[in-house]
């Protein structure tokens, strides 16, 4: 099997970093490209990390990006003339910023995800199961846990499980969006969807969403240990997206979810 050209994104940050590594480890994919916002003057795993350009990414067959959505942005405008595919695990995004990565999305293939492990994609399959089946007599809520240094809140995967609830019962979940709360000990339900996002220490990731009637309460939940579970789902991604024509892909699609 031929190798994977790939150009990682943010190599400076968490996740750039864990990808770098667990690239190197996968015999399925060569490292041929590192960026970063910033000049960084030395060798990161046998190559000097340049800024967003033609140049860096001009031999990828694959670029992976965990960066910050104006920098996305700037990505997918070089991957679309490159004709590149791109996977796309930043957060964060506005409505102006979805609006673009679809137009991009008509010109070149792009998996995008809020997050890439397996068990979570499971976790908002089941809550627009759970949503469906439990119908509007149910309230929901959506906890979510991450390390001290994540500044976005809710997170993308808070959000992709509000989809999940919106989805379940046909609904736009933009309508359904309710207050977001940030490091509080509780919080209520409402009849929109409520949300607290908890910043501490090093954790990788915590999900929970509960359903109550006030009678009974359905939790679902997901604990990640291991940053490792991401970056593999995302070289799955690339590994995926090499057979794909122009479009704008999930991890529902790659794993074949109905």
């Amino acid at each position: 099997m031929k190798k994977i050209n790939i150009s990682i994104s943010g190599c400076m940050g968490r996740m750039g970093q864990q990808l770098i590594k667990s690239s190197k480890g996968n015999k399925n994919f060569k490292l041929i490209s590192l960026t970063e916002n910033r000049i960084i003057n030395r060798k990161i795993s046998g190559i000097i990390p340049s800024t967003n350009n033609i140049e860096a990414f001009e031999k990828a067959n694959v670029i992976i990006d965990f960066t910050i959505p104006k920098c996305t942005i700037e990505i997918l405008k070089i991957a679309s003339k490159l004709k590149k595919r791109v996977v796309i695990g930043t957060t964060g995004f506005s409505k102006k910023d979805e609006v673009l990565i679809k137009k991009f999305a008509r010109k070149i293939p792009i998996l995008k995800a809020g997050n890439m492990s397996l068990g979570v994609n499971l976790l908002i399959y089941l809550t627009e199961i759970t949503s469906k089946s439990l119908g509007k007599n149910f309230l929901s809520k959506i906890y979510e846990v991450h390390h001290k240094h994540k500044i976005d809140y809710p997170s993308g995967t808070a959000l992709m499980l509000s989809k999940g609830i919106a989805d379940g019962q046909n609904k736009n979940v933009h309508n359904l969006m309710g207050r977001k709360y940030l490091n509080k000990k509780s919080f209520p339900y409402s009849k929109k969807i409520n949300f607290n996002s908890i910043r501490k220490g090093e954790v990788i990731g915590e999900h929970e969403v509960k359903f109550s009637n006030g009678k009974e309460i359905v939790t679902l939940n997901h604990e990640s240990f291991d940053r490792a579970l991401y970056s593999e789902g995302a070289l799955t991604a690339a590994a995926w997206l090499m057979s794909k024509k122009a479009g704008l892909y999930s991890m529902r699609d790659l794993l074949n979810f109905k």
